[in-house]
């Protein structure tokens, strides 16, 4: 008899660990009973929030699923605009379980191949938005807009996997990087053209600019060269003046002053030879008494 009790005592504490099971904080729970989900009776899964639970034992399995928000961040994806132009767009997806039951069964309760899933019908959404506008569309004034009408698009295809897209948004958009390459060679010749065109415009200025000082310089050396002559023409004529004026006062003395600086300048170089006829009129005050 106590053994049977002991026996009963051990079943009713298995049982009773079979009946109950935990959820965690943030997460939540569809329980299987033969392989369905249970349902209610309004045919809706019955899904259990977190805490203390119970199950019928043995025959159920729980399944639990993250129901706190998603991001959904993968690499960047290659898009095409009207313009048959190529687009690197980096997006991310903010998402939660709505429906477990449909999560569960569509998407095998697994949160890596539920983003698969959802990075398609995402991109598909984009795709739709980005091959319907320009790159100037795009970039400019419509990128709210787009971003807009692919939640909408992402939300309603997200439906069947039981998911609630909360976001979706555009982060960075580049070009390829070959057409990058292109466009900036492009650029840099662009940039280089007008810096030579904007040298040869700072030449020719130069060149006006050194000219025209020029022809100031010329006309200015002109000017004191013309200056000079007049005033070398005044001084030689004042000179003249003076000499004439000291000639009329003692002729005789003049000459005899003028033929001492002739022999001194003659002279004073004794390497010199001069060939003259002694009664020559440079000896003429040489002689003497003649001379006087």
């Amino acid at each position: 008899m106590k053994n049977f009790s002991l026996v009963l005592l051990l079943a009713a504490v298995v049982l009773s660990f079979s009946s109950v099971f935990v959820v965690p904080e943030g997460q939540k729970a569809i329980v299987m009973l033969f392989s369905k989900v249970q349902k209610d009776s309004d045919d809706k899964a019955i899904v259990y929030s977190p805490g203390l639970q119970f199950k019928v034992p043995f025959f159920s399995q729980v399944r639990r699923m993250d129901a706190r928000i998603q991001t959904l961040d993968g690499a960047p994806d290659r898009f095409v605009t009207s313009e048959k132009k190529d687009l690197i767009v980096d997006s991310f997806v903010k998402w939660r379980v709505n429906d477990f039951s449909a999560f569960y069964l569509r998407a095998r309760g697994d949160k890596q191949y539920a983003e698969t899933l959802l990075k398609q019908k995402v991109n598909n959404g984009l795709r739709t938005n980005f091959g319907s506008r320009t790159i100037r569309e795009i970039v400019s004034g419509e990128r709210s807009e787009l971003m807009e009408e692919a939640l909408v698009q992402a939300s309603e295809s997200a439906k069947e996997l039981g998911i609630e897209v909360l976001d979706v948004r555009v982060k960075q958009i580049n070009l390829p990087q070959e057409v990058s390459s292109s466009i900036f060679q492009r650029m840099r010749a662009e940039r280089t053209a007008v810096a030579k065109e904007h040298r040869s415009e700072g030449q020719e200025k130069a060149e006006t600019i050194r000219a025209e000082v020029d022809r100031r310089v010329t006309v200015m050396l002109a000017d004191a060269e013309r200056n000079a002559r007049a005033v070398r023409g005044a001084g030689d004529a004042q000179a003249a003046a003076i000499y004439a004026n000291a000639y009329n006062k003692d002729a005789e003395f003049f000459s005899f002053v003028r033929s001492l600086e002739a022999y001194k300048q003659t002279f004073k170089d004794k390497q010199d030879v001069m060939v003259l006829s002694p009664d020559s009129d440079f000896f003429k005050y040489m002689k003497g008494a003649t001379a006087q």
